[in-house]
């Protein structure tokens, strides 16, 4: 092993980003004389923020004031203040960003779609909560006949009904109520019908229009409703509830654009009275933090991310200045958002009716950026230089100093990332094999050499299939130990972030205190080692026969699952369970094992059942099921009868053209149960 001076040596003959030459350079031209390569350097990095500035001075020259006083002394502002003034600088900075990159159109067209969404939101707000809902209440409601109302409004809209073209109808006009009365109350009462009855809200179940903000009930926060199962009253789902999946594709997708704007435009945008508590937590009069119904700190956001600077600026339109917002305090926010965190919606100033969905506006945010253009290099760039942060808006020099940071997982990498921004070197390692990434794009070839590599102009190069995609290796548990029910291709954004940067080195399969020791790591000239193994064990339940066939540890069971490559269609793993399963537990943990199990056990008995008729046409029944045991065998028949079962099914909705129910059918075998020694509420 070389030592850390060496494995930070960039001699001048390591090729550089843009000395690639080739026809994908070339369809990146920066503006304002940058090259790509200087993206990537700290003195490209500085020419970029000097005509950022100079850009500034252009177009709003008390702004470029404001912003030169304030990195002069930034501590010196108050937080009210320093917000102000971001909010102020986001736009300029989208305007830079989109110039640069040369998106104009694009940016602007990104701008129009959420001016054409706007009425939707006001209306909301102004007319539909305030003024239909409290004129004609429930009781009234219910005694409209809303499809007569429906085809009374097609009329006068002059079109079908829509929840956009309501609002558009309705934004010019509801303030003028003398002049359009019987028009508005019309839409009224269709509002308050909508708003209201069952009916309505199952019509625009998927919209946003017509929706008002549900209390919270802490003992229901999940709507569940019980059924007795053999004389055992059990939790369940109502069906309306219920999301029916097959696979191991990405199972939420997120919310669209009109549904994050809906949530940030819902927000208060508190930041300007200073109880942004989203962010920095609710307070007691003593100062200590506020504690929830069940005893839960309610601290915030624990990066003290600028929440509500953010959502009032993607309202705006503007969403790489809400990017740029987002990324002062979360640079990795690839790997935060919308299935992973909700600090902040706990902390959330409304707390007795439904919170302003954080973490949905968040990725949004992110991945309005990422389909743009050149999305990704967007991103990347703001992670490195970003001029609304005051305290460090580039990276700081070279300090000569080398970090070997230990796990590759949510800490590992967002530490390495805060390290090489304060001017270190970063040698990470990680117990994992680690699968390398094509050199054009990571920069790295198959020996750990620096390579050219281009810029990225489309997210789809980088995108795949989860159902298909190999394990990386990269990013601990959120590789491992999370689900498809979030997009591990944000994985390979965050590790493009860190390994193109020529201060960072990367390594696999080095188990700390085997491989390297921490003698090792100092004898090599490390100046640090920092240790990011993650926060625990699992919880191993010491119990008669905790080893027995058919018992598994619900994290053996999904890291089986995640690393063995169990769940694709044609590997080869012996990762197997049988139904009833029973998952001891109420944790994340627990829920994740519940519902990979429900997804794995058809791919398991139909992989069985394509090898077993195909050794038994290449050679025979006979031969095959001789090889078996007893327990084998039985447990060979039950897997055939169940994927002909499932075959079957597959069938017959083909024929009457519908998703196969296969729920039904592993409902029919068993199905899963989450057993919990504690109340659930």
């Amino acid at each position: 092993m070389t030592s850390a001076t060496d494995t930070f040596a960039t001699p001048a003959s390591v090729p550089s980003p843009a000395s690639t030459g080739g026809p994908d350079t070339q369809l990146l031209r920066l503006a304002h004389g940058l090259a790509f390569e200087d993206l990537y350097r700290r003195d490209g990095l500085a020419r970029l923020d000097a005509a950022f500035v100079a850009w500034l001075a252009e177009a709003d020259v008390a702004l470029h004031d404001r912003l030169v006083t304030a990195r002069a002394t930034p501590d010196g502002l108050a937080t009210k203040e320093e917000s102000e003034l971001l909010v102020a600088l986001a736009p300029h900075l989208e305007d830079f960003l989109a110039d640069l990159f040369g998106i104009g159109p694009q940016v602007r067209a990104l701008q129009a779609r959420h001016d054409a969404l706007a009425p939707l939101y006001t209306v909301k707000r102004l007319f539909v909560q305030r003024r239909a809902a409290k004129k004609y209440g429930a009781a009234a409601a219910a005694g409209f006949d809303g499809d007569a109302l429906a085809r009374a409004l097609e009329e006068v809209l002059g079109g079908p009904l829509d929840e956009l073209r309501f609002a558009t109808f309705v934004a010019p006009i509801f303030e003028t109520e003398a002049e359009h009365a019987e028009i508005l109350d019309l839409a009224a009462r269709y509002a308050a019908w909508a708003l209201h009855t069952t009916e309505g809200q199952h019509r625009h179940k998927s919209g946003v229009l017509f929706k008002a903000p549900g209390k919270i009930d802490p003992m229901r926060l999940v709507p569940v409703e019980t059924e007795v199962v053999e004389g055992v009253t059990m939790f369940k789902l109502s069906d309306d509830h219920r999301r029916f999946r097959e696979g191991f594709a990405l199972t939420d997708c997120g919310m669209d654009l009109t549904g994050a704007l809906d949530q940030a435009n819902y927000c208060i945008w508190c930041h300007n009275q200073g109880k942004d508590s989203c962010a920095r937590g609710l307070k007691e009069k003593t100062g200590s933090f506020r504690r929830n119904d069940f005893g839960v700190p309610l601290a915030g956001c624990p990066l003290e991310e600028k929440i509500s600077e953010m959502n009032l600026v993607k309202a705006g339109g503007h969403t790489l200045g809400a990017l740029a917002i987002v990324t002062i305090d979360n640079p990795m926010c690839a790997a935060t958002g919308h299935r992973i965190c909700n600090d902040c919606m706990k902390s959330c100033i409304y707390q007795k009716q439904d919170p302003v969905d954080i973490p949905q506006v968040e990725t949004r945010t992110l991945k309005d950026v990422l389909a743009l253009p050149w999305g990704f290099e967007i991103y990347s760039l703001l992670t490195r230089w970003n001029p609304l942060n005051l305290r460090r808006p580039l990276p700081r020099p070279d300090t000569g100093r080398t970090v070997l940071v230990v796990g590759l997982g949510p800490a590992g990498f967002t530490l390495a990332h805060h390290l090489m921004n304060d001017g270190h070197g970063v040698v990470a390692v990680d117990g994992l094999k680690i699968e390398p990434l094509e050199p054009s794009v990571s920069g790295v070839d198959m020996t750990g050499g620096r390579v050219p590599f281009r810029p990225i102009r489309d997210l789809a190069e980088l995108e795949e299939n989860l159902g298909t995609r190999v394990m990386a290796g990269f990013g601990g548990v959120a590789e491992y130990g999370i689900t498809v029910r979030w997009n591990k291709n944000y994985l390979k954004l965050i590790r493009l972030l860190l390994e193109r940067r020529r201060e960072f080195k990367m390594f696999g399969g080095i188990r700390f205190g085997g491989t390297l020791t921490l003698d090792d790591a100092f004898s090599l000239g490390f100046d640090h080692v920092a240790l990011c193994t993650g926060a625990g064990k699992p919880t191993v339940v010491d119990m008669k026969n905790g080893l027995a066939t058919g018992v598994r540890q619900a994290s053996d069971f999904l890291m089986a699952l995640q690393l063995t490559g169990a769940a694709k269609p044609d590997s080869i793993a012996n990762l197997q369970i049988r139904l009833p399963v029973v998952v001891i537990g109420g944790g994340l943990t627990a829920i994740d094992t519940a519902t990979e199990a429900l997804a794995y056990y058809p791919l398991q008995v139909e992989k069985f059942l394509a090898r077993y008729e195909a050794l038994a046409a290449e050679r025979s029944a006979a031969q095959v099921r001789a090889l078996w045991s007893e327990a084998e065998t039985i447990i060979a028949d039950e897997f055939i009868d169940h994927a002909r079962k499932i075959r079957a099914e597959r069938d017959a909705a083909a024929r009457e053209n519908r998703p196969p129910d296969l729920w039904r059918l592993v409902n029919d075998w068993g199905g899963v149960t989450v057993a919990y020694r504690r109340r659930m509420v």
